[in-house]
């Protein structure tokens, strides 16, 4: 009987250190945890044309960097069309947001009718400066959430010596005022410019 208590005994020891030192796992650091994706503040009822109304404007400015006047218009006609299927009544934000947004868009509408009917790509590059700061503000006020747009200055976007803005989804500089034919660079100043400003609301 003693002995049978004694061999149990020995074993619980047995096992007491086997767990004690040969079963020791390394604790291993915890791995961050895989972060959600940012939700909108905005619906995507507002989000989705919204974002297809931006990428318009990226046609409209590459159009500009080609040098192609029919491009241009053409994009132009298109980014109209856009904009007119934004429903900023679908924001979450008060009356007077909405209502300065709607401004902001009707503005961006003119200069693309203004752009049409100018007859030199100058006339286009100067309605084109202006749409670009009223769809600039447009997206600081309806606080766009989606990814990045970067605020970028030309210095000498008309006659060398008057700046000029335009909007971008990347931080690359390509120049839509001086683009790939301009009469005296070519396509020496296509870089030319600086970032001034990112807008990010993006959720952290």
């Amino acid at each position: 009987m003693k002995k049978g208590l004694a061999f149990v005994a020995l074993a619980a020891i047995v096992i007491a250190v086997y767990f004690l030192f040969f079963n020791k796992e390394e604790k291993k650091p915890e791995e961050p945890k895989q972060q959600a994706l940012a939700q909108s503040k905005n619906s995507d009822e507002f989000n989705k044309p919204f974002n297809d109304f931006l990428n318009a404007y990226y046609t409209l400015k590459n159009a500009f960097v080609e040098w192609d006047s029919l491009q241009v218009n053409k994009t132009a006609e298109a980014l109209i069309g856009e904009a007119a299927k934004v429903p900023y009544k679908a924001l979450k934000a008060d009356t007077s947001i909405v209502s300065t947004a709607q401004s902001f868009s009707e503005s961006v509408v003119a200069e693309c009718k203004g752009i049409i009917g100018e007859p030199t790509i100058e006339g286009k590059r100067r309605s084109f400066y202006t749409l670009s700061e009223n769809l600039y503000n447009l997206v600081r006020t309806v606080h766009y959430d989606q990814q990045v747009i970067y605020h970028i200055k030309c210095p000498m976007a008309f006659n060398d010596t008057e700046e000029a803005y335009w909007i971008s989804n990347s931080s690359d500089i390509v120049n839509p005022y001086l683009g790939k034919k301009h009469p005296k660079y070519h396509a020496g100043m296509i870089g030319c410019g600086n970032v001034t400003d990112s807008i990010d609301y993006r959720q952290k």
